[in-house]
């Protein structure tokens, strides 16, 4: 199987450098050319263009910074589709667009398959991170193999669309849990706590969580580096608004959240890392939030393992239609 890779960046390089790692013919394409270098010197293919890619691989992996961007590559390699290809979408999108796109697949006789990722991007970096799939069941147990070598955790959602619900709702969880860390840490520095020592009882408290376990000690490294920008958190925690509006729920914290992080991308700017929004309350109190012995980014320690299908709890695995 030849494997088809486009969008380099922060978390699709580390899962190509997966694909690549578990010894798949792999072909890239990216905007940047030294990306593509890269890979090309680490023994892939480089492909011209989109439809040159497609062309040239059975299966095609996209992980691209917005809807729109993944809309323009689709679009592009579609003259390119027919019965043989597949499609893996693991950008974070919105589920009426990707319905969309797989629908414009599937009239070429394609596959289209929605897998975007969760774990930040020092799990992708090591295939630890964990996968949403939303496709049909029969899809689902004939990428299972490919999806294993990406993530360690692979969750098959429902059909198209419903990884992409799941996926936003994740990262609204992910930006709430930011926030709150945040202010738990700005306030035990204005109330006299050793940062270090504040830390340590978070996590080991009901009050831990993945993101403070890993965004907390970048901030308090100072790098505030965890590969992901104000911007991005806007466009994913809007994508969640839009869902519980079209559903008529009527949030209070979302809307709160979206206000936050756009008072810090006017202060700071679009492309600022996002736990940068700490500097709000920094900037509001004179503290600096640092602590010393802390990573300047996260590095993801768990030997790299075999992936596997997650069933939800309470129910049992699926049997394959025939």
């Amino acid at each position: 199987m030849q494997v088809g890779f486009i969008g380099l960046g922060n978390v699709g390089g580390k899962l190509a450098g997966s694909v690549l790692r578990n010894g798949y013919d792999l072909c890239v394409f990216d905007l940047d050319a030294a990306r593509m270098g890269d890979f090309v010197a680490r023994g892939a293919s480089a492909a011209r263009d989109p439809a040159d890619l497609m062309r040239r691989c059975d299966t095609v992996i996209t992980c691209l910074p917005s809807p729109a961007a993944s809309a323009a590559v689709v679009e592009a390699m579609l003259p390119e589709i027919d019965e043989t290809k597949i499609w893996l979408e693991m950008s974070t999108t919105d589920a009426t667009e990707i319905k969309r796109l797989a629908g414009l697949v599937s009239a070429r006789g394609g596959v289209a398959v929605e897998c975007p990722v969760s774990g930040g991007c020092h799990r992708a970096d090591t295939a630890n991170i964990s996968i949403f799939a939303g496709c049909d069941r029969a899809t689902f147990e004939r990428v299972l193999p490919l999806l294993t070598t990406l993530g360690r955790r692979v969750l098959h959602t429902g059909e198209i669309g419903t990884a992409s619900v799941l996926k936003v709702m994740t990262n609204y969880l992910a930006t709430a849990n930011l926030l709150t860390c945040c202010e738990a840490l700005v306030t035990m520095k204005a109330a006299g706590m050793d940062l270090n020592t504040a830390y340590e009882a978070m996590k080991i408290s009901s009050g831990t969580s993945f993101v403070h376990e890993t965004e907390s000690q970048v901030i308090l490294n100072g790098s505030r580096d965890i590969s992901f920008t104000m911007d991005l958190v806007k466009k994913d925690v809007g994508l969640f608004q839009d869902i519980a509006q079209e559903a008529g729920v009527p949030l209070e914290i979302s809307p709160l959240l979206l206000r936050i992080f756009e008072d810090g991308i006017a202060r700071y700017g679009a492309r600022e890392l996002s736990p940068n929004i700490i500097r709000r309350l920094e900037d509001a109190t004179g503290l600096q939030i640092n602590a010393p012995g802390f990573p300047a980014e996260m590095v993801d320690d768990e030997p790299e393992e075999p992936g596997y299908e997650v069933i939800p709890t309470g129910l049992s695995k699926p049997l394959l239609a025939t």
